[in-house]
């Protein structure tokens, strides 16, 4: 017969970890309660002339300059040492291109081109203009698949009927907020502007799940885009650009020496960010976003974990005087993997 305090105890851990589980999966597995839009804002820059995708080429990670128009690349703005400044859409013209800054300082990155532009290159930059992305997010019980917005195989962009705008899948960009008032407008984005947007809170929520880099928590001076899980926005094969060489041997070389993880822990409080994370007595990475879920439901976030610790389930944080959480780790949504080996295809073009 088994012992009755050591039955008791195996009962005990057996409905912490069913605790556990259905916690995890509750943090994970949120959708609003009605079809929805994610309302986010951005910095749009007009780029034309000849030069403004051989331009953009050689200034962001993506491969643009032989892009046709109608196209939709996603790319970042990096560094000359890969360090990111900021993520953006490149949406192809007949004429040049708009640049569609999602995270970062649309200025800074303005400035940045400017600084950089000679007199020969036929491009004209634009002023900065403030717009919003209108990204749908399906309410519970709808195919996850459709609740993903993101670009497909060859993205193509589309012109909105009846105002000035742009689709972007099922995503809608609009240059002018104001155009959401505007009567003609076709009865697809009606749809979508008449949806609930979602409030700030549950924003947040759906960014950590999704995974999704904000600025500055995860878009900041110390991190790649490998690191964030954005590998489909660089080209490792179009020769040089900047922040190219750094990014190349990261890939040959297999020099990612962190990625980003999205955490849950069943706490009353949770870490803040900036917080170290541990594996045993080891360090294994940072906390960089929070978020408390409603009703006592425990806290969410993304951390950037050391490469040693990419396997582990769990890693704790410490509290003065307290007992340290245990954070259970997952992969995010979108995250990419880093690329391996591949970083030397375009190395000598440049």
């Amino acid at each position: 017969m088994a012992h009755p305090s050591r039955t008791s105890a195996s009962f005990d851990a057996q409905a912490d970890v069913a605790a556990v589980a259905d916690g995890v999966d509750a943090a994970w597995g949120w959708r609003p309660a009605d079809d929805s839009v994610a309302a986010s804002p951005v910095s749009l820059l007009r780029l034309q002339g000849p030069d403004s995708l051989r331009f953009l080429h050689g200034q962001t990670s993506q491969a643009i300059e032989l892009a046709r128009p109608g196209q939709w690349l996603s790319t970042c703005c990096i560094s000359p040492t890969a360090r990111l400044r900021a993520l953006a859409e490149v949406l192809v013209s007949e004429d040049g291109a708009w640049l569609v800054i999602r995270e970062g300082d649309g200025a800074a990155v303005r400035q940045g081109l400017d600084r950089v532009l000679f007199p020969a290159d036929a491009v004209e930059l634009g002023p900065l203009r403030q717009g919003l992305l209108l990204e749908p997010v399906h309410a519970a019980g709808k195919d996850a698949q459709a609740a993903q917005s993101g670009p497909a195989a060859d993205p193509q962009w589309r012109p909105l009927q009846g105002a000035e705008g742009f689709w972007l899948g099922q995503s809608l960009l609009l240059p002018d907020p104001a155009t959401a008032v505007a009567a003609e407008l076709e009865d697809e984005a009606r749809a979508l502007l008449a949806r609930p947007r979602l409030n700030a809170a549950a924003q947040e929520r759906w960014r950590i799940q999704l995974g999704w880099p904000a600025c500055p928590a995860e878009v900041n001076d110390d991190t790649n885009p490998f690191e964030l899980g954005l590998a489909p926005r660089v080209s490792l094969s179009k020769g040089c650009y900047v922040g190219q060489e750094t990014l190349a041997k990261l890939a040959t070389y297999d020099g990612v020496r962190r990625q980003l993880r999205r955490w849950f822990v069943a706490a009353a409080e949770g870490p803040a960010p900036g917080a170290a994370l541990h594996a045993g007595e080891e360090r294994a990475g940072v906390v960089t976003s929070t978020f408390a879920l409603p009703e006592g439901g425990g806290w969410i976030g993304l951390a950037l974990v050391r490469r040693s610790a990419l396997d582990a389930a769990t890693l704790t944080v410490d509290r003065d005087g307290s007992e340290p959480l245990t954070l259970q780790l997952s992969l995010p949504e979108r995250f990419v993997a880093p690329p391996v080996g591949a970083g030397g295809q375009g190395r000598s073009e440049g």
